[in-house]
């Protein structure tokens, strides 16, 4: 929702988080999906037709299922790869928070020196009083 009609904070964090989310949901679904299917079913060791692997590939050209240790690794580096993604997407999400508080500071601190000039070129007899004031005190 943010990226409809959105400023160029949105436009490049909320952009680059949502890449990211993509990027863990294609890991979730082609790793960690497969990987626990495999885990629950206990199919180490067999080709894709449940046939125990004679070598690395059959002659007929079937997929063959990792072994045990394999599907565990590949598990736990895909679990690791979504830390990162999920890590990344919360640093970019505080970024911007930062970045838009920056920016307000900025815009409140400008306008303050607008009005300081303002006052200043006009004249502003409140102005001119604090300083006579203060030059008869010395």
């Amino acid at each position: 929702m943010k990226l409809y009609k959105a400023s160029e904070a949105n436009m490049l964090f909320d952009g680059a988080s949502l890449v990211l989310y993509m990027c863990g949901i294609t890991v979730y679904v082609a790793n960690i999906v497969k990987g626990l299917r495999v885990v629950t079913e206990g199919s180490y060791g067999l080709d894709a037709d449940g046939k125990p692997i004679e070598g690395e590939m059959l002659e007929s050209g079937s997929t063959v299922v990792m072994g045990r240790d394999d599907s565990l690794r590949v598990l736990a580096a895909s679990n690791t790869i979504m830390a990162v993604i999920l890590m990344g997407i919360l640093i970019l999400q505080a970024g911007q928070w930062y970045a838009q508080k920056k920016e307000a500071a900025e815009i409140e601190e400008m306008d303050r020196i607008a009005e300081e000039k303002k006052a200043a070129k006009a004249g502003h007899p409140a102005e001119k009083g604090k300083g006579q004031g203060e030059k008869k005190k010395q």
